[in-house]
């Protein structure tokens, strides 16, 4: 009886070491930032349109897997750029990028898993080129930085689009331009900065003048008004009332009518 099972036994063992030899032929596992795509060499060829999500999956051995990254990553790149007049600048530029998971096919087809060296760095760096050369060294090192940063990015974005690479941020991280321009321009800023704060001290001074001529003409006007409504009539009307108001103070005091200037009362008192 045992005889008997010795050669099923024996198969099956072999079977298992078969399968387990196989098994990183057989099986493959993708993680949640990858995404793969299959070439069948005796089939379809390469499965542009479907692609493989995360997760465990089978397939025969004779099959490829390409399994590609397609979480945000980023390079760096240094170089040398010519501005709008031919002069040499030192540029740090990063660039962050992800390949779009549902055409990685595509992406596979025209420039492999290394795509980033054949297509990505390539582009930005020839983008970063382009771009420079139509602005100054100054321009770049100061007033249009941001401007810079966005004609980069927009048009690298369009080019890498173009071929299912999305581009996230094309960032400046320094510039650096030869040391005797470098102060140039620095001097340069600084005296503009210096021209906008007197203009604005002398654009300060002339609003407080302007006030002050306004505020002196209101009084003027306002005396004028006053002195031509003070008749004699009204005065002495004026000085009656206060003499009325007066006379009923408690304190003792002496009125004498029509013997002040003018005929106006005048009032003598102990206070």
């Amino acid at each position: 009886m045992n005889n008997k099972r010795l050669p099923f036994i024996i198969l099956t063992v072999i079977a298992f070491i078969v399968i387990l030899a196989l098994s990183s032929s057989l099986f493959y596992t993708i993680s949640a930032t990858e995404r793969a795509v299959i070439f069948f060499p005796f089939g379809k060829g390469l499965d542009k349109d479907n692609i493989q999500g995360p997760g465990t999956h089978m397939k025969a051995p004779w099959n490829d897997v390409y399994v590609y990254k397609v979480n945000e990553m980023s390079s760096e790149e240094n170089m040398d750029v010519l501005d709008k007049n031919g002069l040499s600048i030192h540029i740090d530029v990063t660039v962050r990028y992800y390949p779009i998971p549902d055409k990685i096919g595509y992406i596979h087809e025209q420039f492999t898993r290394d795509y980033e060296s054949v297509l990505v760095i390539p582009e930005v760096r020839s983008t970063v080129r382009q771009v420079m050369g139509r602005y100054t060294a100054e321009e770049i090192y100061s007033t249009k930085r941001a401007e810079v940063e966005s004609s980069i990015k927009s048009e690298t974005e369009h080019i890498l689009n173009q071929n299912y690479v999305h581009a996230t941020a094309v960032l400046i991280r320094s510039i650096r331009l030869p040391e005797q321009i470098k102060v140039a321009i620095e001097s340069k800023l600084q005296q503009e900065q210096e021209a906008l704060a007197y203009q604005f001290r002398l654009e300060k001074e002339k609003s407080e003048a302007e006030r002050k001529r306004i505020q002196a003409e209101g009084e003027a006007r306002a005396n004028n008004i006053i002195n031509n409504s003070l008749t004699d009539k009204l005065l002495k009307m004026r000085g009656i009332e206060a003499t009325l108001e007066l006379s009923k103070s408690p304190n003792s005091k002496v009125v004498v009518v029509g013997s002040g200037k003018d005929g106006m009362p005048l009032i003598l008192g102990n206070n």
